[in-house]
């Protein structure tokens, strides 16, 4: 089965769905870059905590800020390194942005106070929807490899304690709030996602 999902999912910045992205532009109007709070001369250091295909933090780092991705499934992290390397090799446009994000292997729980970021982005494995069949072939991949994140909360709690300026929580729109968490400071919406922001004091 793993190696069936290895030759399966493929992590590319250049092509397919983020190729087009970046292509396009969009820039620092759309909604996870309000909720990072990437204004005209803000630029805030910026940790990916659950790292994943890497696609948040590569559209961040297209706009100009340095991202530090975490990844602790050592498969998904083989992906997005070879990923990354790829978009490396494939254009000085490329080389820029890649060369503001910064791979680490590990547990974000362990990592997160050793580093002084001042936003934390956690995008936890999401809730399984009710009708598995609206699930995209790509996310049942990824949750055939990376499993559940029952430590989330755990997770964010640590942002919360070390994220100078603000936590951002990536949820789907209509998903229950995780339990015992503090209400968010605002939220913004999209479609079929939500960014629950936690202004620090």
């Amino acid at each position: 089965m793993a190696k069936k999902i290895q030759e399966t999912l493929v992590c590319d910045f250049v092509g397919g769905p983020v190729g087009h992205r970046f292509r396009s532009g969009g820039g620092r109007g759309q909604a996870l870059p309000k909720a990072i709070g990437l204004k005209t001369g803000i630029n805030p250091i910026v940790v990916d905590a659950t790292a994943g295909l890497g696609r948040d933090s590569f559209l961040l780092a297209s706009l100009g800020l340095h991202v530090t991705l975490i990844e602790r499934n050592k498969e998904m992290h083989q992906h997005l390194k070879l990923g990354l390397d790829k978009a490396r090799n494939a254009s000085d446009e490329y080389r820029e942005i890649i060369d503001r994000m910064t791979l680490l292997y590990g547990d974000a729980k362990d990592i997160i106070p050793t580093l002084e970021p001042d936003v934390i982005l956690v995008d936890p494995m999401h809730p399984e929807r009710k009708k598995s069949g609206l699930v995209k072939k790509e996310m049942r991949l990824i949750r055939e490899i990376v499993g559940t994140d029952p430590d989330a909360k755990e997770l964010i709690e640590i942002a919360l304690n070390h994220a100078k300026k603000r936590v951002v929580l990536k949820w789907p729109m209509k998903a229950d709030s995780i339990q015992g968490l503090r209400m968010p400071s605002h939220q913004i919406t999209g479609k079929s996602t939500r960014y629950d922001v936690f202004i620090q004091n």
